[in-house]
């Protein structure tokens, strides 16, 4: 059975932070693919500083060296808001028999009783969680507490043992770092001229 990872992401800039995770998630799940999908309009976070074509190529750039990476831009080309559940049908109709598995930080997971149709969405995809430094899987809201003992106990949830680094791209703009984006990525930036301070 095809196991194929979904990487959801604004990647508003693409950061090793993000490879790294991405490795340990093909890694530890013992994926064949793991698709980057660069955000079009996701509801619940602010309005990205790049383009979406802009996000798109640094992608595709900073995942070409490694052969299990792909990208999607169907979070793109969607109108609208992007919800997950939507994304994640869409790798169902596609890939009907494959095992589907969507990757999250704790910071989602806390928040995941709040998705659009987040319990239908957790029939369809695994779930794997890097968890974020300071967080602990008991700060998980009772709303969740139920679904995620039998998840975490038949496996349809998996806690990734590698740490999401504490690097975010909103302070990658801020502090004007460009040292901890893949050189690609970090190329396309200055000939683009994409934030101000890189």
């Amino acid at each position: 059975m095809k196991k194929i990872g979904l990487f959801g992401g604004t990647f508003d800039p693409i950061h090793n932070g993000h490879l790294h995770i991405a490795r340990a998630f093909a890694d530890e799940i013992g994926l064949d693919t793991v698709v980057f999908l660069p955000a079009g309009g996701p509801y619940h976070k602010d309005a990205a500083s790049a383009s979406a074509a802009d996000r798109l190529a640094m992608v595709e750039l900073a995942t070409a060296e490694d052969a299990r990476f792909a990208v999607s831009d169907c979070d793109i080309v969607r109108e609208g808001a992007t919800y997950t559940f939507d994304t994640v049908q869409i790798f169902r109709q596609q890939f009907p028999s494959a095992q589907l598995w969507w990757l999250m930080g704790s910071d989602s997971l806390m928040k995941l009783h709040t998705w659009k149709k987040w319990q239908m969405l957790v029939r369809e995809t695994n779930i794997a969680v890097a968890m974020r430094q300071g967080d602990s899987l008991h700060q998980t809201p009772r709303e969740l507490h139920a679904w995620l003992g039998k998840s975490l106990q038949d496996g349809s949830v998996r806690i990734l043992s590698a740490p999401m680094h504490n690097v975010s791209s909103t302070e990658i703009r801020r502090a004007g770092v460009s040292d901890g984006i893949p050189p690609a990525a970090a190329r396309y930036i200055r000939e683009h001229r994409l934030y101000e301070k890189l």
